[in-house]
């Protein structure tokens, strides 16, 4: 089934900084040093001491970079700190791209820095994104981030929603450009209206970042599968296909089989509710444990209600209103046919309103917990 998912390739970075570390002791550090040439040597005691990376990341970090003197990387330094990193933030971006200590930093990151306040980033903003994706910093100005802002207001409107974007999801500037016009021409071709296509990219922008040959066969697949490209639930489909492996879509699948589902049900699962498919295989156990186990309901509630397995916390929302529902019930306050999964969905004002409001007095301490969303998650044991 679904043959035509592929593996997703990831692009990390060239290094991966691990926690911070205490500095080791004086023999330890020498031998750190010492596996090294006499000229990294320096390199390397500056990228712990100053830099406050692992013995483990400076050696990596210093295959990558090499100097005999500290001026350039102090005001690499200097810069970072004056607007606004904190330290971890720039052992972040050192131990991932450390040849960014080499950089003449006024000349190579602060017209960066000054096109992102230009469009409303502040401070913070800049410093959460550039630690998260510090080859952002690698990037041409001219070349691929105006662009790729140019691109996206085009499409998103204003540069509030851009920068909400990227916020969420820094790596949709380290993209090729031209992926980003593939994929949304074919959806376009597909008939898919303008305004999904917005949504997905301000709230899950990575799905239009897949390989442009592998996001048209996802789209075909889906047209294939059944799903109207003028709704909504085409461009989930889309978005929760393309970022799945083949092997994943079959443990997921595996899973819900595990508890009586056919194949057959789960694709109308998904089909009602693609996103369906997005829940963790750890969710999908507590749930069903929940459901089958505790409240003694049939598997194929799931195929029904799909949603309230995607979109509903099991700690936050579902125990907590089960819990205040069953007190009521057996104090003769509510009906006992109510239709739990309904009331799950319904939004919190409205269920506050109904069944924790007015019975506070007659009630149990039950439902000053749930005001407070005591910790029930034992009621998912076994």
């Amino acid at each position: 089934m679904l043959n035509f998912l592929c593996k997703t390739i990831v692009h990390g970075s060239h290094y991966t900084t691990r926690a911070a570390s205490t500095v080791p002791k004086p023999f330890l550090l020498a031998r750190h040093i010492s596996s090294t040439s006499t000229q990294h040597s320096f390199t390397v005691s500056y990228l712990i001491n100053s830099c406050s990376l692992s013995p483990e990341t400076a050696l990596s970090a210093s295959k990558f970079v090499n100097f005999e003197n500290p001026d350039r990387a102090d005001l690499v330094i200097a810069f970072f700190k004056n607007h606004g990193f904190s330290q971890t933030q720039i052992s972040n971006i050192i131990g991932r791209v450390p040849s960014v200590l080499l950089s003449d930093p006024e000349k190579t990151f602060l017209p960066k820095l000054e096109f992102f306040y230009s469009k409303g980033f502040t401070s913070p903003d800049i410093a959460g994104v550039l630690s998260r994706r510090p080859t952002i910093l690698d990037l041409s100005l001219e070349n691929h981030i105006v662009p790729s802002f140019v691109f996206f207001k085009d499409l998103l409107g204003t540069d509030v929603d851009i920068v909400t974007a990227i916020k969420r999801f820094s790596g949709i500037l380290c993209n090729d450009l031209d992926t980003y016009v593939a994929n949304i021409n074919t959806l376009r071709e597909n008939g898919v209206p303008e305004s999904y296509m917005v949504k997905f990219l301000k709230t899950q922008p990575r799905v239009f970042m897949t390989d442009s040959v592998r996001f048209r066969r996802t789209v075909e697949e889906v047209k294939k599968m059944g799903f109207d490209p003028s709704k909504m639930k085409f461009v989930e489909a889309v978005y929760a296909m393309s970022g799945m492996s083949k092997s994943t879509w079959e443990r997921k699948v595996n899973a819900y089989k595990r508890w009586g589902l056919s194949e057959a049900e789960i694709l109308v699962a998904f089909k009602k509710h693609p996103l369906f498919i997005l829940a963790s295989e750890d969710k999908i156990e507590r749930a069903m444990n929940f459901f089958v186990n505790k409240m003694g309901w049939e598997s194929s509630l799931i195929v029904e209600r799909p949603i309230i397995l995607v979109l509903l916390s099991l700690e936050e929302r579902i125990i907590p209103r089960t819990s205040v529902i069953n007190d009521l019930m057996s104090k003769g306050l509510v009906e006992k046919n109510i239709y739990l999964p309904t009331l799950f969905e319904c939004q919190e004002k409205k269920f506050l309103e109904k069944f924790v409001t007015p019975y506070k007095k007659e009630a149990s301490e039950l439902l000053k917990l749930y005001e407070k969303k005591g910790d029930l998650e034992e009621m998912t044991r076994e």
